[in-house]
């Protein structure tokens, strides 16, 4: 089975449209395709509670970010810094992405 694609990229500016984390902007982290989820930086933080280590001798409660489902994202528009819809268009032969507000180019 292949991947799903996804609307949005490692390095993206994204905002949480739906969720306990409703509103917040922040850029993605990773992307997990095979799961269609996203590591935002600073969106849906956890605590995990981690073992005392080698590198964390002491062990305790550490705050880390958890994926989240793609659907719950959308690019923000370079222009104007609201959420927008992602089109394609091809220029030059490469297919680039573009925000769908603007009609600006979201790939750098």
């Amino acid at each position: 089975m292949s991947q799903p694609k996804l609307h949005v990229k490692t390095g993206d500016k994204v905002k949480v449209i739906t969720g306990k984390d409703k509103g917040r902007e922040g850029v993605i982290l990773k992307a997990f395709p095979s799961q269609s989820r996203v590591l935002v930086e600073g969106v849906n933080v956890v605590k995990k509670h981690e073992k005392p280590s080698q590198e964390n001798p002491q062990g305790g409660i550490s705050n880390q970010e958890a994926p989240i489902h793609v659907s719950n994202v959308m690019p923000l528009d370079p222009s104007t810094n609201e959420p927008t819809r992602v089109g394609f268009k091809i220029e030059d032969g490469k297919k680039i992405r573009i925000a769908k507000k603007s009609g600006e180019a979201l790939d750098k």
